[in-house]
């Protein structure tokens, strides 16, 4: 469809637009005002990390942006949430809190919500102090494995120093067996678990992508590794010294060389001692270093307005939709109208011109009986009555239309109506014209128009609208008339198609909004193959106040593309304000009565008359 058309169909439905406007913002706001008011508070705390090298590479940001991830999935897990529910006194669960963070930084917002304002910054603040609590002992747990292998060590070998010190003058073959058999087992615990590192290390190289964790997992292996294969050399020179001692031992001799070795053992150990208290803290400056630090850096502040419901911003929303759904239910009418409306719709679907445009005839009381154009002779009604007049006049100047039928396509359309006040507005003219109305009565009173009617219902009025009889008969009726108007019935009737081969012309009258489509088409076809010379189509009883069928009953001719004529309401008539009509009368009827062609004489003169109204 055209711009226009758009135009024209908001202005036509403007009213269910108006409604479906106010009745969702209502409802809208009616919706809102009954719910229960929610309050939301925010808080932000940000994720501290030991920097792990002097540069930033690809894997710590991606490290980085994980562990924010992380610790804003660790906020709803069920422990948190239980923690907190127990340290408030009441539930919290997980769709009152959401967290993100904040751009490509460390800092996370939570935002809680709740019905009591004071609860949303309470929640909000105790999930940030459970979580920091969670932190710590989540991050504990890495390296008290570590932590308690090492302090184990230590104990065993401050054991076995103080051993060597107090007995390091009573030497027995007991004593020394006892000291192998324990650093033999320290050096098969070492070898298993150096083992099972450097497998491991070795898995963990052959990753081609490894991840953020993968690789922190890989440094963290190599350093434990380099701690505990000095510890396991020096295991294997006191295990070696050892043998050596338990030789003179289980000969029974205990001579300064055997004092020496002894001695010797004992240094070594208190090398393993250093080198575990060293690994021990390296144990816990790695804890230190690789343990993020959760600190909250903005407490939450009690809301003071709600941030739902909010009755204007929801009615506006309703609204919307409900002026969207109004519009759809608007143009799903419209496309699923199939009848015709405007003259470009019936020359887009019959490929005929508009010669007439009728508006509704407004009857006054106890008026119905006389023609319209009688009773009111310049009304704007008579001046399209006139107006259809030139068309047919412009239309019979190559070939002059003697015989006219009017027809529809569905009963109620206003053939009769037209026929009617087209025979007067012709007889006006100063032609003689003879109106018959096939089955049908009419008395029209006036001096120049003749009405033949067919009185009562004939049993057979096809064929006899076929006979040589009428043939006869509408040959002695043109001879005294220049011109006969047959009304005919509806398309619908076989009639029409008979008639239509015995005239001049056909004009066919179509009810703007009730006449379809199809019927129209159909109609058409059958006056086609009646051989039928159809003219044009008077659109009739357009409602005035329509702009999408008349254009706000200001119209241009299709024949007369200067004319333009504008309707005046009856109260404007009463108070004498007519408006006024367009100065090219010539335009608008350019024949006389007689079909004779009008001088700027006769042109003028018809101007002052219609000028005076």
């Amino acid at each position: 469809m055209e711009l226009k058309r758009y135009f024209a169909l908001a202005r036509r439905w403007l009213w269910l637009g108006i409604l479906g406007l106010a009745l969702g913002a209502a409802a809208g706001y009616f919706f809102s005002a009954s719910q229960t008011p929610i309050y939301q508070a925010s808080t932000r705390f940000v994720i501290l990390r030991a920097a792990q090298g002097s540069t930033a590479d690809y894997y710590s940001y991606l490290d980085s942006r994980q562990l924010a991830q992380t610790y804003i999935q660790l906020l709803t897990t069920d422990k948190v949430l239980r923690a907190a529910s127990e340290e408030l006194g009441y539930a919290v669960n997980a769709k009152q809190a959401s967290a993100q963070q904040v751009g490509d930084t460390q800092f996370v917002q939570l935002t809680v919500t709740d019905a009591d304002p004071q609860r949303t910054v309470d929640i909000a603040n105790v999930l940030v102090s459970v979580l920091i609590a969670q932190n710590e002992e989540l991050q504990s747990v890495r390296y008290n494995a570590s932590e308690k292998n090492l302090q184990d060590q230590i104990t065993q070998v401050q054991s076995q120093i103080s051993t060597l010190q107090t007995r390091i003058n009573e030497i027995s073959a007991a004593t020394v067996q006892d000291q192998l058999t324990q650093v033999q087992a320290q050096i098969e615990k070492l070898q298993e678990q150096v083992a099972a590192l450097q497998n491991d290390i070795a898995v963990l190289q052959k990753l081609r992508y490894p991840t953020a964790e993968q690789q922190a997992e890989l440094i963290d292996k190599q350093a434990q590794l380099a701690q505990l294969q000095p510890l396991l050399a020096l295991y294997q020179q006191v295990y070696t010294n050892l043998v050596v001692l338990g030789q003179p031992v289980d000969q029974g001799v205990n001579t300064s060389a055997g004092l020496n070795q002894l001695q010797t053992t004992l240094n070594l150990y208190q090398n393993i001692y250093v080198s575990l208290l060293n690994n021990l803290e390296q144990v816990r400056l790695a804890k230190a270093q690789n343990t993020p630090n959760v600190v909250q850096v903005e407490p939450a502040v009690a809301p003071t307005l709600p941030i739902s419901p909010r009755p204007l911003q929801t009615s506006a929303l309703a609204g919307a939709v409900g002026l969207m759904l109004a519009a759809g239910i608007a143009f799903l009418i419209e496309y699923l109208d199939d009848t015709l409306k405007t003259m470009e719709d019936v020359e887009q679907a019959l490929g005929l011109p508009v010669v007439g445009y009728i508006a509704q005839i407004q009857y006054e009381p106890g008026s119905e009986e006389s023609l319209y154009v009688i009773r009111q002779p310049r009304s704007p009604v008579s001046e399209a009555f006139r107006l259809l007049r030139a068309n047919l006049e412009f239309a019979g100047v190559d070939r002059p239309i003697r015989r006219l039928l009017v027809t529809s396509a569905a009963p109620g359309d206003g053939k009769t109506t037209i026929s009617a006040n087209l025979a007067a507005i012709a007889a006006q003219g100063g032609k003689r014209v003879t109106l018959i109305m096939v089955a049908q009565k009419i008395d029209v009173q006036t001096g120049t128009t003749a009405v033949l009617t067919s009185g009562s219902l004939p049993p057979n009025p096809a064929e006899l609208l076929g006979s040589a009889r009428m043939e006869q008969i509408l040959q002695e009726v043109g001879r005294d008339a220049d011109l006969v108007i047959l009304d005919s019935p509806p398309a619908i009737v076989a009639d029409v198609q008979v008639l239509a081969a015995k005239v001049d012309a056909v004009i066919l009258v179509i009810h703007p909004g009730h006449t379809h489509v199809d019927s129209a088409r159909a109609t058409l076809e059958m006056l086609n193959r009646a051989g039928a010379r159809v003219v044009g189509v008077v659109l009739n009883r357009i409602p005035r106040d329509r702009a999408d069928y008349y254009g706000g009953y200001r119209h241009y001719s299709p024949y007369h593309s200067g004319y333009r004529y504008y309707a005046y309401s009856g109260e404007e008539r009463g108070n004498g304000k007519h408006s006024r009509i367009n100065r090219l009368t010539r335009k608008l009827m350019p024949f006389n009565g007689n079909g004779r062609r009008k001088t700027e004489a006769d042109a003028a003169a018809e101007e002052d008359s219609v000028l005076k109204l």
